[in-house]
């Protein structure tokens, strides 16, 4: 009988977990490590099962996306995934999710060793964050005859915003917005269809994704600038002690100052995107 969890597949099978939304993927282009540090000696903190398990979202197509035609996934965060396990020398097994709410269950529920997730309150219990690596803008779509011109016209009574539920936007408008209404879908990636089939008001989301919506679909426009900036970080099971979060932080700060991350959106093509700034010294 197959004892493996719901969010975990091992290497050697390769499994595609469709009913649950869930697949493993491994093998995809690799890429340079950015420089060492303690990371290398706390293989026994951030991967204890000998194999680095990473969340991997796609519902955010900034970090990560799947290619239609190979199925293969690539993106941001599985290079930093893949650079982690080099530098404590151990197997890497992505764990393949569509949304970041499935992203925070695999992390929280020890399926996963690490992940990568928007920093949100909500999401701290469970879970421990390193600063952030990445900053992206949240922002809004409306159709082209839409009355709203302006982020701050959107929190008027009678409109209704949709967004991906779990997602960094939809726990940032539930604690923001006071008079419109937000409607709830399954992926960032069904936010757009869901605005036109529901004949709904705005589409909130990752800006580029919304970008690349707007350019599919046509008659809608992005409202200027943003409602959020998303700090984008690498966390782990807050069971996992100082020691693991420790290193992880170190690797993250790493990466930021070596260059591999804006190496990494500059070759998966990613634009709007930014390097965040290193992490204040404690």
């Amino acid at each position: 009988m197959n004892t493996s969890p719901p969010f975990l597949a091992s290497s050697s099978r390769r499994a595609v977990l469709a009913a649950s939304g869930v697949s493993l993927l491994l093998g995809a282009a690799g890429c340079a490590t950015p420089p060492a540090a303690p990371v290398a000696r706390a293989g026994a903190a951030l991967a204890p099962t000998g194999r680095l398990r990473a969340s991997i979202n796609l519902g955010n197509p900034v970090l990560a996306r799947r290619d239609a035609a190979t199925g293969v996934v690539s993106g941001v965060s599985v290079d930093l995934a893949r650079a982690l396990a080099d530098q404590i020398a151990v197997p890497l097994d992505l764990v393949v999710v569509d949304r970041a709410a499935l992203s925070v269950e695999a992390v929280k529920g020890g399926q996963a060793d690490v992940g990568f997730f928007a920093i949100d309150p909500l999401r701290a219990d469970g879970i421990r964050f390193t600063a952030p690596y990445v900053l992206i803008e949240g922002a809004y779509l409306v159709r082209d005859g839409s009355p709203l011109r302006d982020n701050g016209e959107v929190d008027r009574a009678g409109t209704r915003i949709v967004v991906a539920r779990g997602s960094a936007y939809d726990l940032y408008l539930s604690r923001e917005i006071k008079s419109a209404e937000l409607v709830r879908t399954t992926t960032s990636g069904a936010v757009v269809e869901a605005f036109l089939a529901q004949n709904a008001d705005v589409a909130a989301g990752v800006k580029q994704q919304l970008e690349a919506d707007a350019a599919r679909v046509g008659g809608v426009r992005l409202l200027p600038g943003r409602f959020m900036v998303i700090e984008q970080a690498m966390g782990l099971p807050a069971g996992r002690g100082d020691a693991g979060l420790a290193a992880l932080a170190a690797f993250v700060e790493n990466a930021k100052a070596s260059g591999f991350v804006a190496a990494a959106l500059a070759r998966h093509r990613i634009e709007g995107a930014l390097v965040a700034p290193a992490a204040p010294r404690r």
